[in-house]
């Protein structure tokens, strides 16, 4: 039987599919990195081209710089992919997102201790980041209409928290003309704002003050309940009545199950607002935060929008516009698979774990910066049969209410013995040196009022288990011992070494050391440069543009 050419046409392509290999390289190889490719390559070299390019990243499991949640359980990863397609702000499409969205509102509500005379309103936001921004917009906002009733200027408003806040919060000023009046931080307070010191950058055009619950430096706590009863006296006084944001980024998911004596949240009167990261200590993946008004009173008119053209009639009072379900959902599945209980076992385990590791640190080379570790009733002979002493008679308490209150957060520095005896060690050095075994560790230095003082800090998050501290210990002590100058040839090494380029000239006897602490800072790399601003661009190093100095842990470029 004589076949067709159409016949002949596809045998061909079906003999040649049988025999076609993967061309894992070639498919890739002349793929461009910055434009466009004119012709796809096939999806499987696609993943594989990135999949490849994406394990040159840390592990997100030794990442201890971050507050950042890594890991989800099986089901809710199968949730997340079920709805990863769904998009919140459609709420006519999705109604059971949208109602799950508001059920989370109210959980978070009565955890925070909303008024129930009240209306309680808040939003999901893509991070803290969104959420305090919309909290100090609401009160930019009602200062504006309250100075424009009064007849009184309403062009220059201030907002005052101390120096060691997160970078969001200057985002927030900076980004809508907003004054920031910045608390210098004492070494002896913790490196965070002290109430009393904030009075006196109060005027008559602050908007309001954000309190810190859980400080990014060393996981301290503000005083809320004292800057609410400062506030009251002020207005007393002069008539000024400035309400309180609270920035409970990390801590409004640690504070309620682990400290529940610990007045913070919306029980104060003055606390108008309050934020947090679902995607930190509430356990979802990057890309989930929350904000919450004790009363839609405080949530000013000018943030609402009504929209129509999504099917119904639906408001709106983010910044961001579209944003996923699946962290909503994915939060929803955690309330309801942990609840209340879960979570507290979950802070205890993680305090649990950073106290080990404060009490190893600070009995070696270290001095501990950070205070979840320290009694706050310590043991001793004249306590006899007291309340404390049982609960410390069999070892240290498990009890997070017998320590100071922060965050499981473990912040430290070499002690001033170890520096004394050992000079040439740069402190810098243990954050490089840590991260050739994996474990990513930030040192940086104090806020405004304490510049002078580096800080390590390690994050401890559920998946830094009791085995995985043991191991970070280790390390963190061996490395502490490898930079000692305790053998005399090694420390006339070092002093007779020249500098070439601020780094050390190392001889090929000691130079894997050194090599490896400075590689990280001596390598060039275009490909992550370029998506960079030029810092000549917008200030630094033109003449013309008045440098800014460091606050906190940002700086104006």
């Amino acid at each position: 039987m004589q076949r067709s050419s159409a016949q002949k046409a596809l045998e061909r392509i079906r003999r040649r599919g049988l025999h076609q290999s993967w061309r894992r390289d070639e498919d890739a190889a002349g793929v461009p990195k910055y434009t466009i490719p004119k012709v796809g390559i096939p999806s499987r070299s696609a993943y594989q081209l990135l999949h490849d390019e994406t394990a040159l990243d840390g592990n997100p499991l030794l990442n201890l710089a971050s507050f950042v949640h890594t890991w989800m359980p099986e089901y809710a990863d199968k949730l997340i992919m079920e709805n990863i397609n769904k998009n919140i702000v459609d709420l006519d499409e999705y109604p059971a997102a949208s109602i799950i969205h508001n059920r989370c509102i109210s959980m978070l509500a009565d955890l925070w201790k909303a008024p129930k005379d009240g209306k309680v309103i808040g939003t999901a936001t893509a991070g803290s980041s969104e959420a305090i921004m919309l909290g100090g917009l609401a009160m930019k906002k009602r200062w504006q209409e309250a100075r424009k009733i009064a007849g009184k200027d309403y062009y220059h408003p201030n907002i005052v928290f101390g120096a060691n806040a997160q970078v969001a919060l200057e985002k927030f000023a900076r980004y809508f003309d907003v004054e920031t009046r910045l608390v210098p931080v004492k070494a002896e307070n913790g490196f965070i704002m002290d109430p009393p010191d904030a009075l006196q950058y109060i005027d008559e055009n602050t908007i309001g003050v954000i309190i810190i619950l859980g400080s990014t430096y060393t996981g301290h706590f503000e005083n809320v309940a004292l800057m609410s009863e400062l506030l009251d006296d002020l207005k007393d006084r002069t008539g000024l009545d400035i309400p309180i944001h609270v920035d409970g980024a990390s801590g409004a998911f640690i504070a309620p199950f682990v400290y529940p004596d610990l007045k913070w949240s919306f029980d104060i009167p003055r606390v108008v607002s309050i934020n947090t990261s679902g995607h930190k200590f509430g356990l979802v993946y990057a890309g989930l935060g929350w904000v919450l008004w004790r009363d839609e009173s405080f949530l000013h008119r000018d943030l609402v929008f009504e929209l129509h053209y999504l099917g119904s009639t639906e408001y709106s009072f983010t910044l961001n516009f579209s944003k996923p379900a699946a962290p909503i959902i994915a939060q929803m599945f955690n309330f309801l698979n942990l609840g209340f209980d879960g979570y507290k076992k979950v802070a205890q385990k993680d305090l649990r774990n950073a106290r080990m590791l404060a009490r190893a640190l600070e009995s070696t080379y270290f001095t501990v910066l950070s205070n979840i570790h320290r009694p706050i009733h310590p043991q001793s002979s004249s306590d006899s049969g007291t309340h404390s002493v049982h609960r410390f008679k069999h070892g240290h308490s498990d009890d997070p209410e017998d320590y100071l209150a922060g965050l499981p957060v473990v912040a430290f520095r070499l002690s001033d013995q170890y520096m004394k005896e050992n000079p040439h060690v740069k402190q810098v050095w243990m954050q490089t040196l840590l991260r050739t075994k994996g474990w990513i560790v930030p040192n940086y230095n104090a806020p405004m009022g304490a510049q002078d003082v580096e800080i390590l800090r390690i994050v401890v998050r559920e998946t830094l288990s009791e085995d995985l501290i043991e191991r970070l210990i280790i390390d963190i002590l061996e490395i502490a011992e490898t930079l000692t100058s305790r053998s005399p040839s090694r420390y006339d090494w070092v002093k007779a070494t020249p500098l070439i380029n601020g780094t050390l000239n190392v001889t090929a006897e000691e130079g894997n050391l050194f090599a490896a602490v400075n590689a990280a800072k001596g390598v060039h790399q275009p490909d992550h440069d370029h998506g960079r601003p030029d810092a000549e661009n917008f200030g630094d190093g033109n003449p013309e543009v008045e440098a800014k100095e460091q606050i906190g842990y940002s700086r104006q470029c």
